[in-house]
């Protein structure tokens, strides 16, 4: 029976990771981001919780649809996103340059990590407007670099809190619950991912990042009466949750965008006019997203990224030559 499925299964797979990898990432890796110089752990290093955290496909895809989500209801970076991204008209190259920016800043080499953040950097000097009220704004504004760091990585951690191998049934993230490699982080690992993370806010040129759960909890509630859905907002999120090139990767977004829905705080969904009852997201939206989260484990396996930069972190360092 195996020889008879295998290979069939085999090209199954394949085609599901070359999908996968062309969805998310395009059709080019860029490799030598994350396989060299040998010996540099990059900015986090394998032992890292961000390694852990970015790590989980379905806790990140599912956080990420949520981050942009919860990103939107900032008038002013709505705005800027609106006047200067071309999400509308290039949505998937949208989406690829997201996801190298992360997976470079998390697994690159220091080199690679530090060259897309001073792009980025540079790309914010440009990106310049007017609010709704007509007060201008600048995306290098420290506060606002603040808010859409601090949305993201919140619900990065969110997400893999809920899908990375939690029992059936199991809401809670216990507090001093041991450790399960690949499993949901404890009280105080969920800390150290929010102060490892915060690297990148501050280097991105963020103030004030907040850097533990109680430090995030006090932020959002201080930034909480900024936050509303305007019209940009609610046409972003129309479009975010019918992205998609192909039947299949519409069925994926929309089960990965229902999930996300359930990890926003219950007045984002209000004011986003999103309305899935608790069962629905609890018992039909989290199981299909775990289901799918699975299938693309099994076909992506050690992702050649995550590959690449295991073998750069854990090998020797090159030794240099010196010639009298």
């Amino acid at each position: 029976m195996a020889g008879r499925w295998g290979r069939p299964v085999e090209a199954l797979r394949h085609r599901l990771l070359r999908e996968i990898n062309s969805t998310v990432h395009g059709g080019d890796l860029h490799l030598e981001r994350y396989d060299r110089p040998p010996g540099d752990p990059g900015l986090f290093g394998p032992s890292s919780v961000v390694w852990q955290v970015h790590g989980h496909p379905a806790g990140m895809l599912v956080g990420g649809f949520a981050a942009l989500m919860l990103q939107s209801l900032h008038p002013v970076a709505m705005r800027a996103v609106a006047e200067h991204s071309d999400y509308r008209t290039d949505p998937t190259g949208r989406l690829h340059r997201t996801a190298r920016f992360v997976s470079t800043t998390t697994l690159g080499s220091s080199a690679a990590a530090e060259a897309a953040i001073a792009a980025v950097r540079r790309i914010h000097t440009h990106v310049r407007g007017f609010d709704q009220q007509g007060r201008p704004y600048r995306a290098d504004d420290p506060a606002l670099l603040c808010w859409v760091h601090t949305a993201e990585v919140s619900c990065f951690l969110a997400g893999h809190q809920v899908f990375a191998g939690r029992p059936p049934g199991d809401e809670r993230v216990a507090e001093h619950a041991a450790e399960r490699p690949g499993g949901p982080l404890g009280a105080a690992q969920c800390d150290a991912y929010l102060a490892e993370v915060a690297l990148i806010g501050e280097l991105l040129g963020a103030h004030e990042v907040p850097a533990s759960r109680a430090e995030l909890a006090r932020y959002l509630g201080r930034v909480r009466g900024e936050l509303r859905a305007t019209p940009e907002a609610l046409e972003a999120v129309t479009l975010l949750r019918g992205f998609g090139r192909t039947r299949r990767e519409r069925l994926a977004v929309h089960v990965l965008t229902n999930a996300a829905v359930g990890l926003l705080p219950g007045w984002a969904r209000r004011e986003l006019g999103i309305r899935r009852p608790w069962p629905v997201r609890r018992f039909w939206d989290r199981p299909l997203a775990r289901a799918l989260g699975a299938a693309m484990v099994w076909a992506c396996g050690l992702s050649p990224i995550r590959a690449a930069a295991e073998a750069r972190a854990h090998a020797e360092p090159a030794v240099r030559v010196t010639r009298g």
